[in-house]
């Protein structure tokens, strides 16, 4: 039933008047009289009947009174703003799709500020799916985290911030013994970092305009495998700028500005957009969005 004839039934049920449910409604009488007409052909009942100057209900219009109008009073709860949003109150879990090397700087952080504010807000951390993975859109996660460029269509994204990326050595590696140009560079063994084995990107074409040529040694899946790799032997690989620097000096790692014109690389977290308006959803990307920006202030948020 068309819901403006369900408020006309509810107004003609309450008043008994075709005027006055017409005020109610901000219509005619004429209106409202050609409504109370459509109403009871669909009803099969004539709902309101005259006893002389008066309109009074039928037995089937006493029975729908209470009725039409809980669900009058239902249908505009639908479309009412939501009541206070209690955060210490919360109890959901947010599953973040993320990187490793971005979760292992933001992941305390982040479950220090949800668990000041909502105690028993809980959050599971899923590693990179390949790239086109369909995670947000299916609702395995509810928010991807890290370097994004492989989202479908109706997915919502934010640029958080663009940080620099920087080479990374083993502490007593060849490459410190001298100024590190693009040759020296080029020079070394490299691991490359890519969850679908690939072996070049833009590093590898800004050494061929300069006309040199990297080996890509080894390849591994995570920034975590390429950090202790290179800390134990003489291949370089890449990290965030002023990235995890307790980590790195504890590895025994030093890092160095590439010598390569490179654009930053852009940090952002992306979601779908059924969860764009809901209240706790939008708490939790604060929390994300102010994490991620201080923690990695080297860059441009």
């Amino acid at each position: 039933m068309d819901l403006n004839l369900l408020r006309a039934l509810d107004a003609l049920l309450q008043e008994n008047s075709v005027t006055r449910a017409a005020e109610r409604l901000g219509t005619s009488p004429a209106a409202a009289s050609r409504m109370l007409a459509k109403l009871r052909r669909a009803a099969g009942d004539p709902l309101l009947v005259r006893a002389g100057q008066e309109l009074v209900p039928t037995p089937r219009a006493l029975e729908l009174r209470e009725e039409v109008s809980a669900l009058v009073r239902r249908s505009d709860a639908l479309f009412r703003p939501a009541s206070a949003f209690d955060v210490a109150g919360l109890r959901r879990t947010f599953t973040v799709q993320a990187a490793d090397l971005l979760l292992t700087g933001l992941a305390g952080p982040l479950l220090e500020r949800v668990h000041g504010a909502a105690p028993q807000v809980d959050v599971v951390f899923l590693a990179e799916t390949l790239e086109g993975g369909p995670a947000l859109r299916q609702g395995h996660a509810d928010l991807e985290l890290g370097v994004l460029g492989h989202l479908d269509p109706e997915t919502r994204a934010e640029t958080l911030t663009e940080v620099p990326m920087v080479g990374v050595a083993r502490s007593g590696h060849p490459l410190f013994d001298g100024p590190i140009d693009a040759r020296r560079f080029a020079e070394a063994d490299h691991i490359g970092v890519s969850r679908r084995g690939r072996r070049h990107g833009p590093i590898d074409a800004e050494l061929a305009r300069r006309d040199l040529r990297r080996r890509v040694a080894v390849v591994v899946h995570s920034h975590t495998s390429a950090m202790m790799l290179a800390s134990t032997s003489d291949l370089v690989s890449l990290t965030l700028v002023d990235w995890l620097p307790e980590t790195m000096a504890a590895l025994g790692l030093r890092t160095f500005p590439l010598p390569l014109d490179l654009p930053p690389v852009a940090v952002g977290m992306a979601w779908h957009p059924r969860n764009s308006a809901d209240h706790a959803h939008r708490w939790f990307r604060s929390h994300v969005r102010a994490v991620a920006v201080a923690a990695l202030g080297g860059g441009r948020s």
